[in-house]
């Protein structure tokens, strides 16, 4: 195959995983924030669910445009990982059971972005491109190839 179509689907391929990721976690937010998406909104921002709104409709905008991504994505990484260990986890063992399906996928999907980045479609690469960026802003070309 053409190491340059490899690129480009790579490319593409890791912003439409960054924008969907990002949209699907931002409309939890948009739930509890203004209760849209026939969601329940939280009362009390100052409260765990209004964190929790907070940086999923936030940290969702900033995902999906790939701004900050590498620091967002952590964060909500974090947050994944505290939603399933404090609402999921104790109701039963295997995440099947306790409905913390979305949750696991969130967190590994953020620590992906955390380590690998917003891509070369983002405002991240955009920004990195306009003041020279460091080489670790700018993203991989791809893998060496065996023969």
């Amino acid at each position: 195959m053409d190491r340059t179509f490899d690129d480009k689907a790579r490319a593409i391929t890791h912003a439409l995983l960054r924008v969907v990721t990002g949209l699907m976690f931002w409309q939890h937010g948009a739930q509890k924030l203004f209760g849209w998406l026939d969601g329940r909104q939280v009362e009390q921002l100052g409260s765990m669910m209004g964190l929790a709104g907070i940086l999923e409709f936030g940290g969702g905008l900033l995902i999906i445009l790939g701004l900050f991504t590498r620091p967002v994505a952590f964060i909500l990484a974090g947050e994944m990982a505290f939603a399933y260990f404090m609402a999921h986890q104790p109701q039963a063992l295997w995440p099947v059971q306790n409905q913390g399906e979305a949750a696991v996928l969130f967190c590994f999907l953020f620590l992906f972005f955390a380590a690998h980045g917003a891509g070369r479609y983002s405002v991240d690469a955009m920004l990195a491109g306009r003041r020279g960026g460091l080489a670790t802003d700018r993203p991989a070309t791809g893998s060496p190839r065996v023969a």
